[in-house]
């Protein structure tokens, strides 16, 4: 059981209030041209090879000479910065939508390992509103509803815009550290109870794909700090779908706990709307940013809709997460995914004409 005698603030740049600074000025990062030059050399170096498959992009064949720098420090700024960097400068016009996600990849292998993010083996996913086009019940990310703050898997989760919204849908992300340290603040017993955390229900689907767990075995902390490093695991709709299906019993002081979080984490002090336009790609650090959409009005068309690339990355030189936040993240999901991928499924013409 955690002691609150040994609860203290996280404090610094990672704990940031999204109404008192200006991303433009401290998070956006624009590609120089030389730094654009080299992701074109390192693009017609990928394509003399021929057709190659997204999994098969690595860094000998997307070779990257001038931007390494930039790389470096992204990797940085993400585990001990902000925790969120918007890059710009890439030309949306001249590119096909393919040859972005090829250079899309291209950035994320050099980063760290990029990984599949669900049931489906995908290691590019497509964020776009689909779901008059296709039969059933959708996730969120597949449709134009806002998203409620939350992580996703594993340690960085990126977006490569294709195309914008009609209206609406900005990215919102907040600092779960600043959030941690106002709840410190405001009632340290309910601090204490998300540092103990909560079972986590998974989708039916990734769990029968993988290791066959639908439930997390254990409690998953959404606070932990191993080795003294803060880190964030927050999914309060699957916890709660954990209690309503009956796999706990959610108790006051828990709901109140989640309650706080999610009050924070959506309030216009702490949360800060980011418009990424058609070539922005933003990374976010799963562990230190929780983020959300806000709803938008999309066209009729399918290929003039919003439209954003995502990655899901593991970087290899960070330290793993507290075994009370690895449950959910299991590696032993990852290979068993990536046997129900088909080749070139995530090219995005392909996709589109599969939807379309």
């Amino acid at each position: 059981m955690t002691d609150l005698a040994h609860l203290t603030p996280v404090g610094g740049r990672t704990a940031w209030l999204g109404s008192t600074f200006n991303y433009r000025d401290d998070g956006l990062w624009q590609l120089s041209a030389d730094e654009l030059a080299d992701i074109d050399r390192a693009l017609t170096a990928l394509k003399s090879r021929g057709d190659l498959d997204l999994v098969d992009i690595t860094p000998e064949v997307f070779p990257l000479r001038t931007i390494g720098g930039l790389i470096t420090r992204l990797r940085e700024e993400l585990w001990a910065g902000r925790g969120f960097v918007l890059i710009r400068g890439l030309d949306r016009d001249a590119y096909s939508d393919d040859d972005l996600a090829r250079i899309y990849c291209g950035l994320g292998v050099h980063l760290g390992e990029i990984i599949p993010q669900s049931g489906n083996g995908e290691i590019l996913g497509h964020v776009m509103n689909v779901a008059d086009r296709v039969g059933g019940p959708v996730r969120g990310y597949r449709t134009a509803q806002s998203m409620n703050m939350h992580s996703d898997g594993h340690d960085v989760v990126s977006l490569l815009c294709l195309r914008e919204a009609k209206t609406g849908g900005a990215s919102r992300i907040a600092s779960a550290a600043a959030v941690h340290d106002r709840m410190l603040e405001m009632d340290p017993e309910l601090t204490r109870v998300l540092y103990q955390g909560m079972p986590i229900m998974r989708s039916a689907h990734d769990a029968e794909r993988g290791d066959g767990r639908i439930v997390t075995a254990g409690d998953v902390a959404l606070f932990a700090k191993p080795d003294g490093k803060f880190a964030s695991c927050v999914h309060v709709a699957q916890t709660r779908d954990a209690a309503r299906a009956g796999y706990f019993d959610v108790t006051p002081q828990q709901e109140a706990a989640l309650d706080l979080f999610c009050e924070l984490s959506a309030s216009p002090e702490f949360y800060l709307d980011m418009n990424i336009a058609p070539g922005d790609i933003q990374f976010l650090n799963n562990r230190l940013i929780v983020h959300g959409r806000t709803p938008y009005e999309d066209h009729e068309e399918i290929e003039r809709r919003r439209h954003l690339l995502r990655l899901w990355v593991n970087v290899p030189t960070w330290p793993r997460r507290a075994p009370n936040q690895q449950d959910i993240y299991s590696m032993d999901d990852l290979p068993h995914w990536a046997q129900h991928r088909r080749p070139f499924m995530e090219m995005p013409t392909r996709y589109l004409a599969g939807i379309g």
